[in-house]
């Protein structure tokens, strides 16, 4: 019988948002895996424990949702108008690869908290009581994130009154302002256009607002697709032809904003784009029993992540919403009663979220200046992870 022997490796378990990922420090890594590569890939596979037919991830840190598929690596950087740089890998549950195609809206509030934690913030900033805002390089996608972390005696704030719909605790607020959103060279939307018609083989023609901003992003009009806008995460997940049709949209919008020249490439970029469907304000109640009054909220989002329909909303299509809904005639502004906006609140299926964003336009092409909303981080454990030797 073959044995290998396991590494250990120093590891942060944290919660950012609705997320929860595996955090390390770059220099804490093996050799092999501070540069991208198929080693580096190989260990967050085995980290999170993937690719995992039975899609449990029971022999890894993953929890079998896209949601808690995740990792990070952390390294101060080399920049001096920033603190940190933030690489995020989305880890595929049942394929065998990593998705480093965006970022992870959510987990970046908890960038900051372990910045700070791990000596990656010059100590001269951090004040002993007070707020603190980090600087943080997003590599993915080349843009800053500044994230307000309250310290308390010398130390990170993570316990507070905060409620964050889609977490069950209330925590320390942590605001989160993503800058310039949209892609490097300012293409908010990809067609030229606020509103596509989008051809999708066996579904038709559909009315489409294609975003780039804090992640790509599809946006359909609900009714369109046969929804209410109000839909849980069964009426959906547990439906495997509606997850299809999904996937076929998400595909089709991803040729038409230029992110994949074939759709064979669809497959193995799962990450981006997000799909999502909108409607007004509506009614319901969500996955945990709170109602959720229309008078309450601007309207309706739901999105899919990695296949299936997320429990709240991304971070990044949060920013989506927000930027989408800051010009007018796109199909969430429409969604939310039209209009100069310049935040919305939205109900998704554990509650509502505010996200504000502020649009402007320039010598004929929008941009977004930042988004902002909060969000709130916690660690959960800290120490090691272990892999088997091979795994590098």
């Amino acid at each position: 019988m073959s044995s290998v022997p396991q590494i250990r490796i120093p590891a942060t378990y944290m919660r950012g948002g609705t997320s929860k990922g595996v955090f390390f420090n770059l220099t804490d890594l093996p050799e092999a895996a501070q540069v991208p590569g198929e080693a580096r890939d190989k260990l967050l596979l085995r980290v999170i424990g993937s690719p995992d037919p039975y899609q449990k991830q029971i022999d890894g840190m993953g929890g079998a949702t896209s949601s808690t598929s995740k990792t990070v690596i952390l390294s101060k950087s080399a920049s001096a108008e920033h603190d940190v740089d933030y690489l995020f890998g989305q880890v595929s549950i049942d394929k065998p690869f990593v998705d480093w195609s965006g970022n992870c809206g959510n987990l970046s509030a908890a960038v900051g908290p372990f910045a700070i934690n791990n000596g990656l913030v010059d100590p001269e900033r951090i004040p002993e009581n007070g707020v603190i805002d980090v600087r943080i390089w997003q590599v993915n996608i080349e843009k800053t994130i500044v994230a307000k972390v309250t310290i308390t005696d010398g130390e990170v704030q993570e316990t507070g009154d905060f409620e964050l719909d889609g977490v069950t605790f209330p925590a320390a607020e942590v605001p989160v302002a993503f800058m310039d959103p949209a892609d490097g060279e300012g293409a908010i939307f990809p067609t030229g256009n606020r509103v596509d018609d989008l051809e999708v083989p066996g579904i038709g023609a559909l009315k489409a607002t294609m975003i780039n901003a804090g992640i790509p992003t599809v946006f359909v009009n609900a009714d369109e697709i046969g929804y209410t806008g109000a839909e849980l995460q069964e009426a959906i997940n547990g439906d495997p032809a509606a997850l299809e049709k999904f996937e076929t949209i998400r595909a089709y919008g991803a040729l038409k904003m230029g992110l994949i020249s074939d759709l064979s490439e669809a497959a193995n970029r799962q990450h981006t784009p997000k799909v999502a469907f909108v409607a007004p304000p509506a009614s319901y109640t969500a996955s945990s029993g709170k109602a959720v009054k229309a008078e309450d909220v601007d309207l309706l989002v739901r999105a899919l992540s990695m296949g299936k329909l997320h429990h709240a909303m991304m971070g990044t299509a949060a920013v989506a919403i927000g930027a989408a809904a800051a010009i007018e005639g796109t199909l969430v502004n429409l969604a939310a009663g039209g209009g100069k906006l310049n935040a919305v609140t939205f109900g998704h299926p554990s509650g509502s979220l505010q996200v504000g964003a502020e649009a402007s336009l320039v010598d004929g092409r929008w941009q977004i200046d930042q988004a902002v909303m909060s969000r709130s981080a916690r660690i959960l454990m800290e120490g090691w992870v272990r892999v088997p030797g091979d795994s590098v």
